[in-house]
């Protein structure tokens, strides 16, 4: 496509709501919880036309007060994989041929129908289903959401305007074509944008999607599923399914026209459909695309220079923000001893006025975490470190699931740089701090890089440019987002491109051009005005 052929919206970051009392929006967003909190829904799985609903379901409950059921869904069985691939091959047929002006055009419906009539509604359902805050959800389902949307459409035209060098006799084109069969979505349950955007964006591309959300986000799929179809995606072309994960991947990955996997979520799963996919490469018909962004360890290193106030303020954000439920949040901090007293004392005396509670309540910073799974997990670490001589609690410590699954913002002290939370993954607000000698600058650059298999975000502070500096260098493969002088949460689409290496996935960049083309299989296409006809070249002579 030529460049200015088409001229798209340009895509702008939708900026964020304040929800300050008496606001407006605080209003509807407390209407809207309200009313779904009262309400008990029935979803069904989504497979081509047809609302599938097969009578074995699983409840949703809202993890600050886990007695609370918000509704149910169906669960598949194998006949209902079957038939979302069916539907997805079925509805490619149009969806691959339609114009990409048109499929443009539903995806940006999409958007502003968030901005607009949707945005309480799909807040609401994040914060009452994955117990977020108000503000975490609203950068979250309301406006990272929007701005995929947006972006991803910008991101196609500039793709697709990518086209060869042409002479005055031969005319060079580039067909960015969808990928040959379907792809397989498995989304996460922390980002209700991630879980959109996994299926939109290869759907963007004019391929078909069989989507598969976590049973822990299945509340705000829903609307997402609502806002998709008001928004005019044609039956087929994003197939909904629920239950058995490995019943589901299996089969899935067993069909020769698995053409790709979209994945957000643990390491260890990645690497098992990864390994599947090998097992099953003679059965494809075309090499997968395998586009995955997993764990991290995520760090916060201080530099001697830096300021104490923000390193207080964004440890505490990085840390402990959705609970620590981001796969970039902080987990492992090194702070230097010469700044450690002034350290601890600021964070002392933030975290003490940190409160926890439902998401109801806008005063609230945090949350409950998940489900009692991660609970249980997370608890058992607190309560290893309280047994280790080489870890204390600092500050925290305590948790209670007897109405939520509350565990209080931890920060557990170690004097081992190795130290099990060092290494770990733990998903949750736990963060483990080592204190290291000021003139042990360089060799702690070199503990923080082998200290983790995960390389997803970290961030320094320092107000030594020269540090900044040797810091950006000795930790260039450490984390695929790397921030100076702020949290290592928050990428916004379009400004900080997101994805790490290592063990943290194929850092293929979501909300970025780079992601999009891992989703389309492009053809060259050579035209030749005036063709030869005698084979022979002049030098051949007469």
């Amino acid at each position: 496509m030529p460049k200015g052929f088409f001229n798209v919206p340009k895509a702008v970051n939708e900026p964020v709501k304040s929800y300050i009392p008496n606001s407006p929006e605080k209003a509807a967003v407390l209407a809207a919880y309200t009313k779904m909190w009262n309400e008990t829904i029935d979803v069904p799985m989504y497979i081509g036309s047809q609302e599938v609903r097969t009578g074995n379901t699983r409840n949703m409950t809202a993890p600050h007060d886990h007695k609370h059921i918000v509704g149910s869904y169906h669960l598949a069985e194998a006949k209902h994989v079957s038939q979302a691939i069916e539907e997805a091959l079925e509805a490619r047929k149009k969806w691959a041929d339609m114009p990409w002006e048109h499929r443009a055009a539903i995806f940006l419906k999409a958007a502003e129908l968030i901005a607009g009539p949707y945005r309480a509604k799909i807040n609401a359902a994040t914060m009452i289903a994955q117990s977020k805050t108000i503000f975490q959800a609203e950068i979250d389902a309301a406006c990272e959401l929007i701005d995929f949307l947006r972006y991803n459409v910008e991101f196609m035209t500039q793709i697709y305007s990518d086209q060869p060098t042409s002479v005055s006799d031969i005319w060079n084109r580039v067909e960015y074509r969808p990928l040959e069969g379907f792809v397989y979505a498995i989304t996460p349950f922390n980002f209700t944008a991630i879980a959109a955007n996994l299926p939109a964006s290869a759907a963007l591309m004019g391929n078909t999607v069989v989507w598969k959300p976590s049973d822990s986000q299945v509340f705000s799929a829903k609307v997402i599923i609502d806002i998709f179809k008001e928004a005019g995606v044609p039956d087929g072309v994003i197939n909904v399914i629920f239950g058995d994960p490995v019943m589901i991947t299996d089969l899935i990955l067993k069909h020769p026209d698995f053409a790709g996997v979209h994945y957000t979520g643990s390491t260890f799963v990645f690497k098992e459909i990864w390994r599947k996919i090998g097992e099953n490469i003679h059965t494809y018909k075309t090499y997968p695309r395998i586009v995955g962004e997993t764990g991290g360890k995520d760090f916060i290193l201080a530099h001697p220079s830096a300021n104490v106030k923000q390193v207080v303020a964004n440890t505490i954000r990085g840390a402990f923000e959705f609970q620590g439920q981001k796969c970039s949040a902080a987990s492992r901090a090194y702070f230097p001893k010469s700044l450690w007293p002034a350290i601890q004392d600021e964070l002392g005396k933030e975290l003490a006025t940190l409160k926890m509670g439902s998401p109801e309540d806008f005063s609230n910073f945090m949350t409950a975490v998940i489900h009692e799974g991660s609970f249980d997990k997370l608890v058992s670490y607190i309560e290893q470190a309280k047994q280790d001589a080489d870890a204390q609690i600092l500050f925290g410590g305590n948790y209670d699931k007897s109405v939520g699954y509350f565990i209080q913002p931890t920060v557990i002290l170690t004097t081992n740089a190795k130290y099990k939370t060092m290494v770990t993954e733990l998903f949750g607000p736990i963060l483990t701090v080592y204190i290291y000698d000021d003139a042990d600058w360089a060799k702690t650059l070199e503990l923080v890089d082998s200290t983790s298999e995960y390389a997803l975000t970290g961030a320094i502070f320092s107000q030594d440019r020269y540090a900044a500096i040797e810091a950006t260098h000795a930790l260039q493969n450490s984390a695929g987002n790397f921030y100076i002088n702020d949290k290592p949460t928050g990428a916004v689409v379009g400004m900080q491109p997101f994805g790490g290496a290592r063990a943290s996935g194929t850092n293929d960049k979501a909300g970025s051009m780079q992601n999009l083309l891992r989703w389309v299989s492009p053809r060259t296409i050579k035209e030749t005005f005036v063709t030869p006809t005698d084979y022979r070249y002049p030098f051949l002579g007469e």
